[in-house]
């Protein structure tokens, strides 16, 4: 398995590109599945997700064609998606255990043609996740829904039928799911109590472009009128405001100066006012936001975990790494999953000084030094944390199980050294 290795130390400055939204663009990608015409994705990252998602709607029956292309000057992918006629209506458990988000091909292969025959998902170990609120909307849609040995069994028995859905809990992978089943169903469908994230408004916009009618993206209620199909479409996918949260994090942590090209602060108020609020200089700039902590002295601060506008989940395990650093101590508290501390043994083994409490809190209280150390990834998130970490301690970090990384952060490596990190990976046969 691939290492990082990191000699910290160094302060950062100068630019980082923000790729396309790898959680925008894997919906995206199973939109396609509801038109027989081609749908092109453009400002695609280039991740083993994204990889991992093509290959799932390959073994369905998509043709995918691929073309290198550059959003601002910067390399990116651009993928065209056909699927003609769906040769296959099985998402299998060789291909979902990889990746949870496989889930998302349920509602479009359910509204298109009817039945979906889905492996229960895996992905990473930040806690439940249970597929009970998709299904229960599905279910109030007409379909009649079964689960054995492994398998989520759908049969709409035709179509899909309109219906007013009411989420009993906000959830991105729901209202996502239910939305792209919506969209030919017969008659209205409106979904109350939806996340709004801006994936999800992603999302619609392209579903729009594709002749489907949508009204309320944006707010917690979504009205959908079914139609009877849906046409091809190119839609750009929005930038990461989880990838630019994270590099503005490494900006602040080695108190550097760097600025975001592409990325946009209305996705990321909530974290930027926590940077301002601890002592960081953050400003627009014609092509994306400057966050600029040189000479900066950080006071912690507390953060809650909510959902869209409120603080990201998604940015949880970097901004306490960040608190590592600064002066006081800070309440990080976390309300989406129950299991995203995993990462905090991993940097005791560094020198933080960090109590959690249950699975919900921690307290996390600034220290003079962190010391490199080998460490695990245990979830792709926590990855950034422990790089983040390497960024400030003294000495070198090996960080292992890289590949958490390579599902979420495309060049990680060369855009970090781009702006002066001493970062290499480390593949299985190379020589320490």
């Amino acid at each position: 398995m691939d290492r990082i290795k990191i000699r910290g130390g160094k302060v950062l400055e100068g630019q980082i590109f923000i790729s396309g939204a790898k959680n925008a663009a894997l919906p995206l990608i199973c939109a396609s599945l509801l038109t027989d015409e081609t749908v092109t994705l453009t400002n695609m990252p280039m991740l083993s997700d994204i990889k991992a998602m093509n290959i799932l709607l390959e073994q369905l029956g998509t043709k995918i064609d691929e073309f290198n292309d550059f959003v601002d000057g910067h390399p990116a992918k651009t993928y065209s998606y056909r699927t003609k006629e769906a040769t296959s209506l099985v998402a299998p458990y060789d291909y979902v255990r990889k990746m949870r988000a496989s889930y998302y091909v349920l509602g479009p292969l359910l509204a298109r043609y009817g039945k979906c025959e889905l492996s229960l998902p895996g992905g990473c170990a930040i806690g439940a996740r249970p597929m009970d609120i998709h299904l229960a909307a599905l279910e109030q849609m007409g379909a009649q829904i079964e689960i054995k040995n492994g398998y989520i069994f759908a049969d709409a028995h035709g179509k899909l039928k309109g219906a007013h859905i009411i989420f009993p809990g906000v959830s991105v992978g729901a209202t996502c799911n239910v939305l792209m089943a919506s969209v030919l169903a017969e008659g209205r469908t409106v979904l109350e109590n939806c996340a709004k994230e801006p994936e999800i408004g992603d999302l619609a916009e392209l579903l729009n472009a594709m002749g489907a009618k949508i009204e309320g993206i944006g707010t917690s209620v979504l009205t959908i009128d079914g139609v009877e199909k849906l046409h091809g479409a190119t839609h750009k996918v929005i930038p990461d405001r989880i990838e630019a949260g994270s590099y503005a994090v490494a900006a602040a942590i080695t108190r550097g100066k760097i600025e975001l090209i592409n990325a946009q602060s209305a996705t990321l108020r909530r974290p930027l006012q926590v940077l301002k609020d601890m002592g960081v200089r953050v400003s627009e700039t014609d092509r994306g936001i400057l966050i600029d902590a040189k000479g900066c002295h950080l006071v912690g601060q507390d953060i809650m975990t909510e959902p869209f506008p409120g603080f990201p989940t998604d940015l949880q395990a970097q901004f306490l790494a960040l608190m590592l650093t600064a002066e006081g101590a800070s309440m990080i508290t976390e309300t989406i999953f129950e299991n995203r501390f995993m990462h905090v043994p991993e940097l005791l083994r560094m020198g933080a000084n960090i109590n959690v409490h249950g699975h919900a809190s921690a307290i996390v209280r600034g220290v003079k030094k962190l010391s490199g150390a080998p460490v695990m990834a245990t979830d792709l998130r926590a990855s950034f944390a422990l790089v983040l970490a390497g960024l400030v301690a003294e000495g070198e970090t090996i960080v292992n199980r890289v590949y958490h990384l390579d599902r979420g952060y495309e060049k990680l490596e060369e855009k970090l050294r781009a702006v002066g990190a001493d970062i290499e990976r480390i593949k299985d046969n190379d020589e320490e």
